[in-house]
């Protein structure tokens, strides 16, 4: 057994035991709608077996060197573990009310303890903005994040902010087959230096899980599994399908599709729909045909991939490998579960979207990249989507609460027992492992604790109207043990969230009120298409899409712009004064608390890839869904009646995170990009002069002094264990 010390080399090994039971035959590596470069699980195998002997071998002279510099980071050092613990979308009045109840008793004593204040977020308070902004230490201006989706500025269309997936540039044909030449590029659109790279640099070892805007992952001194972004093996972000003999009721599921079935007395026939076969001329979408047998109310059996697998209504399967045939010898693998809804009178079978798989990635999702096989073998398949579990499910009414609650509990399981065996490897250095159930639960239950929603009737009697109260007190039985794991004195336990938390109740159609103030003009058949494909550029200075705010149609930026880029700084003042305090006349409420001139608020390089307008809801508000996307209605305001009932695109001062620590906190107004910084400076590392963050006010340990070489001392004694290596 390798000493937990050392659990680079404990990973290494793992891995190559990891490798050479995945060893078994062709497979592509593909890359999600952008095409496919060719390659071998034999050749991968040997390429990585090679490089994990090289490992082994290397390991003492590499280990020598990591000590002598982890020595020295260590000499100016303050702390021997760091570990950051992050509940996304924690909101303070939230924790506020449940600590007073008594139903947080391991958070009211890390607040007594230790620290507990807000945590000032980012503008505008989304996920890939404020993560990215913590792990850069940076305002976004510099880090070039500032929604989930940015806008193609020749076409208009939406385009994911933080990662471009494109095939091979070269493609070698052979008769009908097309044979990429290299590896897909796929490119992470986030700037900036994570302060893992930098503690790395210094000899610092970090264990990453699960933060946003990590994907395709960075190479540095540590392990990491991506997250928030990483797209499903179809190349979106989650496409659920649903199976039924029923007729469709949409005809465009967001977020998914329904694919139709017929019943030949108790066998249904169909396939799972895969990635495009870029291999082929006209391929098409590869399939991975399967059998249901109903066998009784409720029952059925599921044959697929040669496996046979049992299905009870209501009861999600464990997670299914399943396969792509992409040409000779040339597989795809996936994963996903099964969930039986119903056998009669009617059959209904919903399946997850499906997901890289773990212990053969067909993109890179971990650094290095046998560290998800490592987790895969060592805990069994687990999600690998960014947006694991499903809202739009829920939204299309396809999953009910408990089919939704079912994947957020068991994202939250499988991320624990990676983030405790990281608290049990990484004795020296950084453990920083995101969850994603406050989040998601808090989006779609939000419903149940807001009387005033238009989603509330109804809701009073139903089983998980507590959902969110009980999400809390589970959070908080995680943070207990997760204080027990860090009882030494010589580690430092913050726990944050990237924002807060409110109502949706009302959603706004910028589209619209542009329309009517005579900033957009919209073609005579251009109402209700998506993507903005309605607008007429000729007549057209603003416009919105995605979630954070409003961009101009600027000359030479936008292929059809108009604004001249002179006047365009004076037309986001205008707008802006315009937008503050917006009124919805009908609730007699203010919708719009600020509206900002992102010039203004940001700095940085990539200041210009923002939207021009940033907008800062009241509670209660948030950009329509229609408007998000690009989808012009016929009024402003539109009531929100989807599951989806909660969320944090507000404004940045209404919704502030939260910082827990076990020490005591100097500083007023935390904020959350002085997170990296203060990490940095508990290590004893220069903060990079790049980093907008300051390093918080963090009290030394009861027990610790600093000797005359600044060296971390206790009675005396400093312990000579070495710098965990990777």
């Amino acid at each position: 057994m390798l000493p937990n010390r050392h659990p680079g080399l404990r990973i290494v090994a793992l891995a190559a035991f990891a490798l050479l039971l995945a060893a078994g035959e062709a497979q592509a590596y593909i890359g999600p709608g952008a095409g496919f470069a060719v390659g071998t699980t034999l050749v991968a195998f040997f390429a990585a077996f090679l490089s994990g002997l090289a490992a082994i071998f290397l390991w003492p002279l590499r280990w020598t060197i990591r000590f002598i510099r982890g020595r020295r980071a260590l000499a100016r050092a303050r702390v021997k573990r760091f570990v950051i613990l992050g509940l996304d979308g924690m909101e303070p009045t939230l924790a506020d009310k449940y600590m007073a109840e008594g139903k947080m008793p391991n958070l009211r004593k890390l607040a007594e303890t230790g620290t507990y204040s807000r945590l000032a977020t980012t503008a505008p308070p989304l996920s890939p903005v404020a993560w990215s902004t913590f792990l850069t230490g940076c305002n976004p201006g510099k880090h070039n994040i500032f929604d989930f989706l940015t806008r193609d500025k020749r076409t208009y269309m939406p385009l994911l902010s933080s990662v471009s997936i494109r095939g091979a540039s070269r493609v070698w044909k052979i008769g009908r087959y097309k044979i990429p030449i290299g590896k897909p590029d796929i490119r992470l659109l986030r700037k900036g230096k994570p302060f893992w790279n930098t503690l790395g640099a210094h000899g610092i070892f970090s264990n990453v899980i699960r933060v946003p805007i990590t994907f395709p992952p960075e190479s540095f001194r540590g392990v990491l599994l991506s997250a928030m972004c990483v797209p499903d093996l179809r190349g979106s972000q989650g496409t659920f399908s649903y199976y039924s003999t029923r007729a469709s009721v949409e005809e465009d599921y967001i977020g998914g599709e329904q694919i139709r079935v017929a019943r030949e007395g108790n066998r249904i026939r169909s396939h799972l729909v895969g990635p495009p076969n870029e291999l082929v001329d006209n391929g098409g979408a590869m399939r991975c045909p399967f059998e249901i047998t109903v066998t009784g109310q409720g029952r059925a059996t599921l044959d697929i991939c040669g496996e046979r697998i049992s299905l009870t209504k209501g009861n999600y399967t464990p997670w299914v490998t399943v396969e792509f045939k992409a040409g000779p010898g040339i597989k795809i693998k996936g994963i996903c579960e099964f969930l039986l809804i119903d056998t009669e009178p009617e059959f209904d079978l919903y399946v997850t979207p499906i997901q890289i798989h773990p212990d053969k990635p067909a993109m890179p999702i971990s650094h290095p990249s046998v560290y998800s096989m490592y987790l895969s073998k060592k805990q069994g398949l687990y999600a690998t989507l960014g947006l694991a579990e499903d809202t739009w499910g829920l939204n299309a009414k396809i999953l009910d609460d408990e089919g939704f609650l079912h994947q957020c509990l068991e994202a939250d399981s499988e991320r624990e027992r990676m983030f405790f065996d990281a608290l049990d490897k990484v004795s020296r250095g950084l453990c920083v492992c995101v969850f994603d159930g406050t989040d998601r639960i808090q989006h779609m239950f939000w419903r149940y604790i807001d009387p005033e929603h238009p989603a509330h009737t109804g809701q009073a009697g139903r089983q998980h109207r507590k959902a969110i109260e009980e999400l809390y007190v589970r959070m908080d039985d995680l943070v207990g043990r997760t204080m027990k794991a860090c009882e030494r004195n010589d580690t430092v336990l913050m726990v944050i969230s990237d924002h807060g938390f409110n109502s949706f109740r009302r959603g706004i159609d910028w589209n619209v009120w542009l329309e009517q103030n005579g900033y957009l003009t919209l073609l005579p058949d251009g109402r209700g298409k998506k993507y903005l494909g309605g607008v007429d550029w000729s007549k057209t200075k603003a416009f919105c899409l995605g979630l954070a705010g409003i961009w101009l149609n600027v000359k030479g930026r936008e292929a059809q712009g108009i604004v001249d880029p002179s006047d365009a700084d004076r037309l986001r003042d205008e707008l802006c004064e315009k937008l503050t305090g917006l009124r919805d006349g009908e609730k007699k409420e203010i919708a719009v608390h600020r509206a900002f001139n992102a010039h203004k608020i940001y700095h940085g390089p990539y200041t210009v890839d923002a939207p021009d307008i940033i907008l800062g809801y009241n509670r209660g508000y948030r950009v329509s869904w229609e408007a998000a996307i690009g989808q012009s209605t016929d009024r402003v305001f539109h009531d929100n009646a989807k599951a989806w009932s909660g969320d944090h695109c507000i404004d940045p001062s209404l919704v502030p995170g939260v910082l827990f620590c076990n020490r005591k906190i100097d500083s007023p107004q935390p904020r959350l990009m002085d997170i990296g910084p203060t990490v940095l400076d508990m290590f004893g590392v220069e903060i990079p002069a790049v980093m907008d963050g300051r390093p918080l006010t963090v009290a030394e340990a009861p027990g610790f002094s600093k000797n005359g070489k600044g060296r971390i001392a206790r009675r005396g004694v400093i312990k000579a264990d070495a710098i965990t290596s990777g």
